[in-house]
């Protein structure tokens, strides 16, 4: 593999195995991230993801496999401050097991983004996950004037979850114009964009999903300043001819960013990208030739 792919996803796979399309039970999801830390793979491996709720679940599952402590990304329900509540306590007495490490929540409003950021501190890092059906700027300068970081959702199990190119493009620029930290979320198990099945079932639904490549290459892009319309061009990109790596950087069509510029992007603006899956990346990786 070579070094610009492995700037491009060091630590940057939120494992998110308990929820859809995976959906695996607690000890299921926790066994299998015991599993990716040890494997060879454990380079590219980030926080597992959980709700506030199932951290009790969580910890007796992770009982059986003693090692350093786990990064966690969790999920609160509605009582957020309770559930901040609980998570201090479970670091008070769990941290050398397992350690929150960011919290990530969603809003809709500048008031729900103010509680939120208001509810959990800046001690950890908070994703707060925004509609992007309409422009999400006075969203996203809420979220950075919280100190927040802003999440966005770019896949789901039915083709109505997906939002459309011009809008994750849109979602990028503004953060990036704004200073604001992101991440994504769902529907990214593949490293190119293209039609797929939306779950595992046998008779799923299929649709067009983003590749995890041309989000994040979409948000070094947008860091750069590249404009929305190429954004678009990028996100949209079906061809991984069109995608050459080098211990360098990347080149996409008449686009080059160098290794150094990936790292500064995955470390100061996309800090990771959510996904149920931790294998089916490498594995489309390896067919398409690039691992």
């Amino acid at each position: 593999m070579s070094a610009a792919l492995r700037a491009l996803l060091a630590h940057g796979i939120d494992y998110a195995g308990l929820f859809p399309p995976t959906a695996w039970t607690m000890s299921q999801a926790v066994e299998a991230y015991a599993g990716y830390r040890a494997g060879p793979q454990a380079w590219a491996l980030g926080r597992f993801v959980t709700p506030v709720a199932r951290l009790p679940e969580f910890l007796e599952a992770r009982s059986a496999f003693p090692s350093a402590a786990w990064p966690l990304a969790v999920l609160p329900g509605p009582a957020i401050e309770s559930d901040y509540a609980a998570v201090e306590a479970f670091d008070a007495v769990h941290g050398a097991f397992a350690q929150v490490t960011a919290f990530e929540a969603r809003a809709q409003t500048v008031e729900e983004i103010t509680r939120v950021a208001a509810a959990f501190g800046a001690r950890r890092a908070l994703f707060i996950e925004l509609p992007v059906v309409h422009d999400p700027s006075a969203l996203i300068a809420a979220v950075g004037a919280a100190g927040a970081s802003a999440k966005i959702r770019t896949g789901g199990v039915t083709p109505e979850a997906i939002p459309s190119a011009a809008q994750v493009a849109r979602f990028l620029a503004v953060c990036a114009a704004a200073g604001v930290a992101c991440k994504a979320t769902a529907g990214l198990h593949h490293p190119v964009r293209g039609e797929y099945a939306l779950t595992y079932a046998t008779d799923a639904p299929r649709g067009t999903l983003f590749g995890f490549t041309n989000v994040l290459a979409a948000a070094i892009a947008a860091r750069a300043g590249t404009p929305e319309a190429e954004l678009v061009a990028l996100l949209e990109e079906r061809d991984p001819r069109a995608w050459q790596w080098s211990d360098d950087g990347l080149r996409w069509r008449d686009h080059h960013w160098t290794t150094a510029a990936i790292t500064a992007a995955r470390t100061g603006f996309i800090g990771a990208f959510g996904s149920c899956s931790f294998l089916e990346p490498f594995d489309d990786l390896s067919q398409i030739g690039w691992h």
